[in-house]
């Protein structure tokens, strides 16, 4: 019998690796124009790290992580969200200490014991960047507009950005004794977990999936009646900000975030192309939580995208993503000289740049034929003695099916010039190779100053 992967994961295949490269690609790129640099952490951190962070009421730490322990060690937990194992490594590493702000990315894998659903896995991937030391308004919108842009950079049309602000811990405190005044009428209505969370965390009942908790929730207080001056402020600041950016957002006073250490500026972005889970981003503030981690108070804000919903999202609104690498020469060799040759002849292709293959299992010429077709190869050549006796083999284009005399001992440079011009159009080696030879003497020589 063979074994299968464990429920809630998936393999992800050499045949559909390249839509992962795609958003990969965007992602990274996106997040070093605007200044980010990349961060790897292990994949798994002492318990404590997100029960201090995340919240010991969030369901992430009463529902979904995954606690292991080994003899005479203390309790790891596989990472659940990357925010908090990289505050520990800037803290820990002293990148905090070098400088404001410090803006890194990440693309990681994350794990949570979750009901496996569209969209919705137990090991899921994540790109998520963290800038701390900025309090302004206009850090906030900057990490929007990278969300923005990664989203744009995917060619997703169909997302809306809801935003909101759930204040500081001053203006909160307020808000929470409206909550409770409100709920605590309906506590025998609502679900176990709700009811629990009524004492501990009364905004965590704005988040709660049960349909009859969230029908009670719908008239709850909002927290935008209760943000203090400066929280309003910053909140007004940055929603004129993104008008600048012509970027459109809903204000959505019902977004708290699933993470205890937000503050102020929260938001989603959201399709409306895969149904229930189309919630493709999420971050927002959480200026409290370096120094709850044991650093010095550092404003601090991120997002993290989940990877499998927005490939779900690409593939639901008919996007392109980049085409898979194919070899740009493949080699049939016949006989074992012929396949000594294609050997060293891949190798020479390879050093050049390029990707090469050749047989290795000993085909005949049309199984070797299909396969180069079946892997998608730019060229093909056929070895054999006669090519080896006279010194010269034909480079057959695959798309249009056009062969070309080559000498083997010019092979790497007819091969390149063949591979430009199929890149560029007929005949630009040449037209290149002129353009070097029509320059001055100077501008081609080495500088040996």
């Amino acid at each position: 019998m063979i074994l299968k992967r464990p429920k809630g994961t998936q393999d992800i295949t050499p045949g559909v690796i390249n839509r992962w490269r795609t958003v990969e690609t965007a992602a990274s790129g996106l997040a070093e124009q605007f200044g980010f640099r990349e961060i790897r952490t292990p994949v798994f951190e002492e318990t404590g790290l997100y029960v201090r962070s995340v919240g010991d009421t969030s369901d992430v730490v009463t529902k979904e992580m995954y606690t292991v322990s080994s003899k005479g060690d203390d309790a790891f937990t596989l990472r659940p969200e990357g925010t908090a194992g990289v505050i520990r490594a800037l803290l820990e590493n002293g990148i905090l200490n070098e400088g404001f702000p410090q803006k890194v990315y990440y693309i990681i894998p994350c794990y949570r014991h979750e009901k496996p659903q569209a969209g919705r896995f137990r090991e899921f991937r994540q790109f998520g960047v963290e800038m701390a030391g900025s309090a302004s308004p206009y850090a906030d919108a900057e990490i929007i507009l990278l969300a923005a842009s990664v989203l744009d950079a995917c060619g997703l049309e169909n997302v809306e950005l809801h935003l909101n602000s759930i204040g500081c811990p001053e203006c909160r405190a307020e808000y929470r004794k409206a909550l409770k005044s409100y709920f605590e009428p309906h506590i025998g209505e609502m679900c176990d977990t709700c009811r629990d969370r009524l004492e501990k965390n009364p905004m965590r009942l704005l988040d709660c999936k049960s349909p009859v908790c969230k029908e009670i929730a719908k008239n709850a207080p909002v927290i935008t009646d209760y943000l203090c001056g400066g929280c309003r402020e910053h909140f007004e600041k940055l929603k004129s900000i993104l008008d600048g950016y012509e970027i459109k957002y809903t204000v959505d006073p019902r977004i708290v975030r699933g993470l205890d250490y937000y503050t102020r500026t929260v938001f989603e972005f959201i399709s409306n192309d895969i149904g229930a889970q189309g919630t493709v981003c999420g971050g927002g503030r959480y200026d409290g939580l370096i120094s709850e981690l044991g650093g010095q108070p550092t404003p601090a804000l991120g997002f993290g995208m989940g990877l499998e919903r927005l490939i779900l999202c690409m593939e639901a609104a008919g996007v392109e993503f980049d085409p898979p690498k194919t070899p740009d020469l493949y080699i049939a060799p016949m006989g074992e000289r012929a396949q000594e040759k294609a050997a060293l002849l891949c190798d020479a292709v390879r050093r050049a740049g390029y990707a090469a293959e050749f047989d290795l299992i000993g085909r005949g010429i049309k199984p070797q034929m299909r396969y180069a077709d079946k892997v998608g190869a730019k060229f093909v050549c056929v070895l054999g003695d006669n090519e080896l006796d006279s010194g010269e083999a034909k480079l057959k284009n695959m798309k249009t099916g056009e062969e070309t005399p080559v000498r083997l001992e010019d092979f790497i440079s007819a091969f390149n010039s063949l591979l430009l011009n199929e890149m560029f159009g007929s005949n630009f080696s040449e037209e290149f190779g002129s353009i070097l030879n029509d320059l001055p003497a100077e501008d081609t020589a080495p500088n040996n100053e």
